[in-house]
């Protein structure tokens, strides 16, 4: 047996959309109802454990096997839910590298990641059934009674546990001109680990943080009541009706509209209040002290954190459940007493130290995330260190409990996360490339001031506007007012942006006229040239690649048409996928590239790229290569967490601020002359650097 492919269906009294695959398999109750497998892309046989099948002795053994292959859609759950199944200890899986994903397969292929929507996508003769939710919703909660292995409506459940396997198969053959590189499932096993490491958050900070958020939105919600009258003022609905009988009529209650409303003249002091009283109800920071609690394992560590390929046109990472691309900064410099505070519940030693109870507790999100000590024992295994004994392998009737014994030991639980024995440290090491994206750009269109300025250590911003304006910029001195101007057109004028772009960037906001934006595009795009120029010649060279139907080459890139994929080979080798590419006309009347991708209502739908947006995914994607390889290289180091192209690591002894920002710092070998510069801190717990 070379390839085992495989499917389960599970049950837990643990919500598995609010809470995620590893605390779901930790519940008591957690237990496989159906395994599906295929030998070697065989007949595909259900293995009914609810009823008393026991698995074959063939079929057990494989799935630790680590010589045989197991492949399953989005693997990371039945990877989990296999390793618990199997008798593994909490913070300990099977190693990721016996596993390929089939959706990351999909993905990297530009294609829709949810195993209905590609189904359908790539027209599969066997794709998923509809009946799934329903049949899941009627089987997989503990407590009940299940039907008998006969019933219609089981064996529907047994037909669509077959059916996600034959799927998957399907899947992969049709792939099959267009397989993963091994480096790209290399950085896959690398996610995987930090997804099974974990980060330890602050338990109490946490629970408590949800409690004052309950109160003080209770108390806002009844202030509200009074000034309007209106039934639940923390309606947008309702409270629209409310403003629009004051004289003022909305279209939306976002952050941008209400900070706009309260800027204007004359508002009378009841609405200004009601506003301000709507802005910190508007607060998130709860949703993500609800998630963090609702997702933690028993040791105190929340798990699976990261969608590899969760961008699927340029492979960035996406978050799940705790939304760390949008994690609030935190702008206060006594974060220590504020902490003090939550954690001591002293909501009115808060109230009377801060005033707006939200604001804070949203700044305090990110220090929710602390470092563990931690020791070799608790440690997530690597690869094949851990192997098991299978002592009573018939015992395997559709039950969770353990029927192997783990040679290594269970990672010891606390309070704050897990408390190891032999401690090292209780601390993170954070460090940042910096400007990555600007120094990407700047590398691959071949600007040399620009290069020069990166390799000077100077700032972009004012050599961006000194080259704008024709006058020296520096930041606090001379020509200091022109540093903002430069600073937003370097944000927003990179991939083709105009005037619209810097107002989406805020421009207008930072004290900018509206007659100033447009010579801002202008200075920008004649101080850069070579920008502008690597902007059409990757546009003209993917045109003509979908145009003829073949190769063509730009600035390194090779561009290639293949039975209806348009792909862009980056530098680093990996492929950038759009589907059903096809010569199209843009609301201006020029040709241009349509595909069919998700799109911004969140739907598979035809889309439209322009070159600047090719240019877009091409620098978005190096920075994510760049960040892959230096979390390939930061392997041993105890990576915990990722933001954007911000690294945390728990210090280990073994790792140090400076070989962090050293190894961050280092060149892939495929980016000769990119000028890379990271630059990090020591905290106690996760913060703004």
């Amino acid at each position: 047996m070379k390839n085992l492919f495989i499917d389960l269906e599970t049950a837990s009294s643990v919500d598995l959309a609010k809470a995620g695959v590893y605390r779901y398999a930790e519940a008591e109750d957690f237990n496989i109802l159906l395994l599906a497998a295929s030998v070697d892309g065989g007949e595909v046989t259900v293995y009914d454990l609810a009823h008393g099948d026991v698995l074959p002795m063939e079929i057990l053994s494989a799935l630790t096997d680590k010589t045989v292959v197991k492949w399953a859609y989005n693997c990371n759950f039945e990877r989990v839910c296999l390793s618990r199944f199997l008798g593994y200890p909490v913070g300990n899986y099977i190693p990721p590298e016996q596993f390929r994903c089939v959706m990351t397969w999909g993905g990297t292929c530009g294609l829709p990641m949810s195993l209905e929507a590609i189904s359908e996508v790539m027209h599969l003769r066997q794709g998923k059934l509809d009946t799934g939710k329903a049949l899941i919703r009627k089987f997989c909660k503990p407590g009940i009674k299940l039907p008998g292995r006969a019933d219609p409506d089981w064996q529907m459940f047994c037909d669509y546990n077959r059916r996600d396997v034959e799927a998957e198969m399907e899947i992969c053959q049709k792939l099959a001109p267009w397989p993963v590189p091994e480096f790209v499932w290399q950085e896959f096993f690398d996610s995987e680990r930090i997804n099974d490491r974990g980060i330890a958050i602050d338990k109490k900070l946490v629970r408590n943080a949800i409690r004052m958020s309950e109160a003080v939105t209770a108390d806002l919600i009844e202030q509200m009541e009074k000034l309007t009258g209106l039934q639940n003022p923390n309606s947008v609905s309702q409270l629209k009706w409310w403003l629009q009988q004051q004289g003022i009529s909305v279209s939306s209650l976002g952050k941008k509209d209400v900070e706009a409303l309260l800027k204007r003249k004359n508002l009378s002091d009841v609405v200004a209040e009601v506003l301000r009283l709507r802005q910190q109800l508007s607060k998130s920071s709860v949703k993500k002290y609800q998630a963090m609690e609702a997702s933690v394992n028993a040791d105190g560590r929340v798990r699976g954190m990261f969608q590899f390929y969760g961008a699927n046109r340029t492979g960035r990472f996406a978050s799940k459940r705790i939304q760390l691309q949008n994690l609030p900064k935190n702008h206060m410099e006594d974060l220590d007493e504020a902490r003090a505070l939550v954690k001591a519940g002293d909501l009115k030693a808060l109230q009377q130290r801060y005033g707006d109870v939200q604001d804070v507790l949203s700044q305090l999100v990110r220090t929710a995330f602390i470092p563990a000590a931690r020791s070799q024992s608790s440690k997530v295994a690597r690869r094949d260190d851990i192997s098991l004994d299978f002592t009573v392998p018939s015992a395997l009737k559709g039950t969770s409990k353990s029927v192997a014994s783990a040679k290594s030991k269970p990672s010891p639980s606390g309070e704050g996360g897990p408390l190891a024995v032999d401690e090292v440290s209780s601390q993170f090491l954070v460090a940042d490339e910096s400007s990555i994206e600007a120094r990407v750009l700047s590398w691959l269109a071949g600007e040399q001031w620009r290069i020069k300025a990166f390799a000077a250590g100077k700032d972009i911003y004012c050599e961006s506007a000194s080259k704008m304006f024709h006058v020296p910029v520096e930041k606090n001195g001379v020509n200091a007012h022109l540093r903002p101007k430069g600073k937003v057109a370097e944000l927003a004028l990179g991939y083709q942006g105009g005037v619209g772009a810097l107002k989406k960037m805020g421009a207008l906001e930072m004290g900018l006229a509206e007659s100033e934006l447009q010579p801002i595009v202008d200075a920008w795009r004649a101080a850069n040239p070579r920008i502008v120029k690597f902007w059409y010649d990757i546009g003209d060279a993917a045109l003509n690649a979908v145009i003829y139907r073949g190769e063509t080459q730009s600035h390194g890139f090779r561009f290639l048409w293949e039975k209806g994929f348009l792909f862009i080979e980056l530098l680093s080798g990996r492929r950038l996928a759009y589907y059903g590419a096809r010569l199209g006309t843009n609301r201006f009347g020029s040709d241009c590239i349509t595909y069919y991708g998700i799109g911004p209502t969140k739907k598979w739908e035809k889309l439209e790229t322009s070159p600047g947006k090719l240019v877009e995914n091409i620098v978005q994607a190096t920075a994510r290569d760049v960040l892959c390889y230096a979390l390939g290289n930061l392997e041993d180091a105890s990576v915990v967490m990722h933001v954007h192209d911000e690294i945390i690591c728990e210090a280990d002894g073994s790792m140090t601020l400076e070989k962090l920002c050293e190894v961050m710092g280092q060149t892939p070998p495929w980016a000769p002359g990119l000028l890379l510069k990271a630059e990090g801190d020591k905290m106690p717990y996760y913060k703004k650097t």
